[in-house]
């Protein structure tokens, strides 16, 4: 407008809008408040004394304005809302318009107030999201990110894992080692060391399952590396490294005494090596692990315990030893113990201080002197079975009296070692039979199973040893299931025992040696075996055919080193009882049969082969008829019922020709 003056701003919010005012007070009056809302929220109103009410037409207002354009009346004091008397009162809020009163207006909260929260529930909904999502997928599987030796088995089953493990690790494993043994090489298999992959342990050490956050940051970020778990026998595993040091080991040699014949013999200590075979174990078991190859095991020194000067000592109290006989007294008898026989069962062995001390076989002395100092009536006797009236009757184990072994053998070595008075007394004990009554009862023996009867020549050397080796054999017992061992059960043939040097073939070639003929016993049983029907465990048949035993079914015997072994695979015992005559030994099992006929049926001998000649001029030269050489089969066929109820595998023989050694030397 044209005559209107500046305008200027005004500092209350409500100047510029005219506001409605009481005749008493000038500030202005804001009407129409919510209902139940104070008009104190403005703080402290002027206290207004009462007018009298005005009707429609009165002046009212600023200005006396009325009509149309006039303020309504004003309306009464609003009342606040009742409050329980347990609320408190809020204080009276400053007034309305005051220097420090607030804005009449609530203020509205800052904006980073609300985002904030919010933000933070966000972020956290994203980090379980973040575990969830991934271990949710990683779950009913082996952890991403494992391998074993190499073989990725992350993300996959248990069983996916397992196959994958058999197939790639288990090849890996099984693969040979070959062993370098001081430029000595073996190969080894897996089976042969007894090792093999437990797949089950190896996937077992694997994180599998819901995973933890933990294993779900190693399942996206990295790798989990596993070793695998083999299962080792580690009994084979010892057996197959203790075969390896076998075949290299050269133990240290220690020093000792023997005799021969009555002349001592020194063997001078000497260092060796042999298999570390712990390192050994370790070293086979990494190379199967590393997927095979060739391994170098290592050998340590052994040093031997006694010194040279001891195996001198040793030999000056040897010669003492045997210069003159050993009288073993009690009771008022007496028998001598001859320095042969001294010879014969002492030794001076390391006593693991670096010495040398004396060790006496009493036992073997006793068997064959006790007799001399024990009354036969006194002595124990083991349990055995008799044939009467052609049926075996049990005779009882009865207890004794014996020389007590272990104090003659302190007793003789204390002289054999420091010297004194070559008169031993000897004490008595009781003593219990080998064979108790209890062990050989109620086996069920009760008729002959089978027999088997061989001949040699009369008057020879040999037929001595046939008939002491017929002799120990006679009533043994041989429980079921037992395995019957000729070694063990006759023992080491000496001189002592009463054996004598005959005729034996070692080796192609016909020597003497002490217990020869031990092969025409061992044949003799072997076939009485057969027909039997018990099972044949081993025997070795001889190198060279001999006339006098069936072809394909004889048996070598050298002690210790050829044996012949069987075993009683029936129910009930077997009785074995020997006859021995000037030409012939016979062998007869008794027991239950259980096969009608045990037959034998051989092959025609082929792929001969002639003998050679030499001569030889040597002073113990033995002549020796030729055969030569062939090839048979032998099978043993079993009837029951009239029918063939079993067939042994068939046993091929295949004999060497044996020389014709004529001997040229004077006799």
């Amino acid at each position: 407008m044209r005559n209107a003056g500046p305008i200027e701003s005004p500092t209350d919010p409500f100047a510029s809008v005219p506001l409605p005012t009481s005749g008493v007070s000038k500030r202005p009056r804001i009407e129409g408040l919510p209902p139940g809302v104070s008009r104190d929220i403005f703080g402290p109103q002027e206290r207004q004394e009462p007018r009298p009410a005005q009707g429609p037409g009165a002046q009212g207002g600023q200005g006396g304005q009325t009509g149309k354009g006039a303020l309504p009346p004003v309306a009464p004091p609003a009342q606040p809302w009742p409050m329980a008397d347990r609320e408190p009162a809020l204080p009276p809020a400053p007034a309305f318009g005051g220097p420090e009163s607030p804005s009449p207006y609530t203020p509205e909260p800052p904006r980073r107030r609300r985002v904030l929260p919010g933000l933070g529930v966000f972020v956290l909904v994203l980090v379980v999201l973040a575990y969830v999502v991934p271990a949710v997928l990683m779950s009913g599987s082996v952890l991403r990110g494992t391998r074993v030796a190499g073989v990725d088995i992350g993300g996959l089953t248990v069983t996916q894992a397992a196959d994958k493990l058999r197939t790639e690790l288990g090849e890996r494993l099984s693969k040979p080692v070959v062993v370098d043994i001081g430029g000595k090489k073996e190969t080894i298999q897996a089976d042969a060391a007894g090792l093999e992959l437990d797949v089950v342990g190896t996937i077992g050490q694997a994180p599998s399952g819901f995973p933890t956050p933990e294993e779900v940051w190693q399942g996206l970020t990295g790798t989990t590396e596993l070793q695998p778990k083999i299962s080792t026998d580690s009994a084979q595993l010892n057996r197959t490294v203790e075969s390896l040091a076998e075949s290299v080991d050269k133990p240290a040699q220690e020093g000792r005494v023997t005799f021969t014949g009555l002349v001592p013999k020194s063997r001078r200590p000497a260092p060796g090596v042999v298999l570390d075979q712990d390192d050994a174990v370790r070293r086979i078991g990494s190379a199967f692990l590393g997927g095979g190859g060739e391994v170098a095991l290592t050998l340590e020194p052994a040093t031997p315990a006694t010194t040279p000067e001891a195996v001198t000592e040793a030999m000056t109290r040897a010669k003492a030893a045997v210069a003159a006989p050993l009288t073993l007294t009690v009771d008022g008898k007496q028998a001598q113990v001859s320095p042969a026989m001294i010879a014969a069962n002492l030794t001076y062995e390391s006593d693991g201080d670096g010495g040398l001390a004396a060790e006496f076989d009493a036992k073997g002395v006793l068997a064959t002197l006790e007799s001399s100092l024990v009354d036969a009536a006194q002595q124990p006797r083991d349990a055995t079975y008799e044939i009467v009236d052609g049926k075996p009757v049990l005779v009882p184990a009865r207890d004794g009296r014996g020389v007590n072994d272990k104090l003659l053998a302190k007793d003789a070595e204390k002289v054999f070692d420091t010297g004194g008075a070559r008169t031993v007394p000897v004490k008595l004990g009781a003593v219990a039979p080998e064979v108790e009554t209890s062990q050989i009862q109620g086996l069920g023996i009760k008729e002959q199973v089978s027999s088997f009867t061989t001949t040699f020549e009369c008057c020879q050397a040999r037929v001595k040893n046939i008939q002491l080796m017929a002799q120990r054999l006679d009533g043994h017992v041989v429980r079921p299931g037992e395995t019957f061992s000729l070694n063990e059960v006759l023992g080491e043939p000496t001189v002592e025992d009463g054996y004598v040097e005959a005729p034996q073939t070692v080796r192609g070639r016909t020597v003497n040696a002490v217990g020869g003929g031990g092969s025409q016993v061992a044949t003799t049983m072997y076939n009485a075996v057969y027909f039997g029907g018990y099972d044949d465990v081993d025997h070795q048949p001889a190198d060279h055919y001999d006339p006098r035993y069936p072809a394909g079914r004889d048996a070598a015997l050298a002690y210790p080193d050829q044996d012949l072994k069987w075993r009683n695979d029936s129910d009930s015992g077997v009785l074995i009882k020997t006859t021995v005559t000037e030409t012939t030994v016979a062998v007869v099992l008794w027991g239950v049969k259980r096969y009608d006929e045990v037959e034998h049926v051989e092959s025609e001998r082929r792929d001969f082969t002639p003998f050679g000649q030499e001569t030889s001029a040597a002073a113990d030269c033995l002549p020796t008829a030729g055969e030569q050489g062939f090839t048979i089969d032998v099978t043993r066929v079993f009837h029951d019922d009239g029918k063939v109820v079993k067939k042994d595998k068939k046993l091929t023989t295949k004999y060497s020709p044996r020389t014709q050694l004529t001997c040229t030397a004077a006799r």
